[in-house]
């Protein structure tokens, strides 16, 4: 290629390996790629790789493949990923199933770091010694997180609900053990319990359609049952129309619902679901460029990312002050 392009096989090298700037002119470099172009070249990754004691792939753990939100995050990683020269290989890791084991016979020789969404601090024990950065997890662990600021978008939807005039309000919470949903119950909680004759009272499920149909379920047979119910997870809400729709209950006209993350679900439920958006393409973008500096030798510094409450039509006063409006107006 040098003696094709007129130059040294230093100059090759340089313009090839992206080091030419103050060294070799704009010409002589546009030269070497038209050169290169023309002559079908690629450089050889492995060989490269190998030389520079790098396989400049990450590897994204994740606690589910199928949930929209972590296919969101996998899109914002590998967007910043693929701009540096590095691939993303995605690894699925169940909540309940403990310390993460390695896909890899030499973890350290395939990978050059991780990012892990929504999954405990030492569920990559066996990974120690691999640069890492943990996304939507607890800010006080070890090492860079980057988060979403989910207690302020709790406490959004609780003003939101309190707002309307709701008093007696159910949590329909994720049996997740994770500190983003743990961020959430107390959020929500203080935010609740902060106002003089409210009520807040939960029930639990793991988060599909079918388990939160059941736990909302108990919530609305109480002998006096909330007039709204906020859901941790837009799937969780989901099952919680189907309760309400089992009972008779119009949503909003007898009960509001709530969900959190502003999935492609929640604009597809009639009616439309009032959530939190939560920034997942951004929250993995974040995450990816923190692991890189990491992976540089810098220190990035720990980060939260804002959500933002989409008012829709799954909200509402609740039914008597529903009706005391309709009768001031002559309804």
């Amino acid at each position: 290629m040098a003696q094709a392009a007129g130059v040294s096989q230093s100059t090759v090298s340089l313009v090839l390996g992206g080091k030419w700037a103050g060294r070799i002119s704009p010409a002589t470099a546009d030269a070497v790629r038209a050169t290169a172009a023309r002559l079908g070249y690629r450089p050889n990754l492995a060989a490269r790789n190998l030389r520079l004691g790098t396989t400049r792939t990450v590897m994204l753990v994740v606690p589910s493949l199928t949930a929209p939100f972590f296919g969101d995050v996998h899109i914002g990683a590998a967007r910043v990923a693929g701009r540096h020269g590095f691939g993303v290989v995605v690894y699925p890791w169940p909540d309940d199933a403990g310390p993460a084991g390695s896909p890899f016979a030499a973890p350290h020789e395939a990978i050059d770091g991780i990012l892990a969404s929504s999954l405990a601090a030492d569920v990559l024990s066996e990974f120690r010694g691999t640069p890492s950065v943990m996304l939507d997890s607890d800010p006080a662990g070890p090492g860079p997180t980057v988060d979403f600021a989910v207690g302020d978008g709790m406490r959004a939807i609780a003003g939101h609900l309190l707002g309307l005039g709701h008093r007696d309000i159910g949590h329909v919470s994720a049996a997740v053990d994770q500190w983003t949903f743990r961020a959430r119950a107390e959020a929500l909680a203080d935010a609740v319990g902060a106002v003089p004759g409210t009520t807040l009272v939960r029930a639990s499920t793991p988060i599909h359609v079918a388990s939160a149909k059941d736990a909302a379920g108990a919530l609305l047979d109480r002998p006096s049952p909330p007039t709204a119910l906020v859901c941790d997870d837009d799937l969780i809400a989901a099952g919680v129309y189907k309760a309400a729709r089992a009972r008779g209950l119009d949503v909003p006209g007898d009960l509001s619902v709530t969900g959190f993350d502003d999935v492609l679900l929640a604009t597809a439920l009639e009616p439309e679901l009032t959530t939190v958006r939560l920034p997942a393409e951004e929250l993995g973008a974040q995450g990816m460029a923190a692991l890189l500096e990491l992976l540089e030798g810098g220190t990035p510094e720990s980060r939260s990312l804002p959500g933002e409450l989409m008012i829709r039509a799954s909200t509402g006063v609740p039914f008597p002050l529903r009706g005391a409006v309709s009768a001031r107006n002559g309804e």
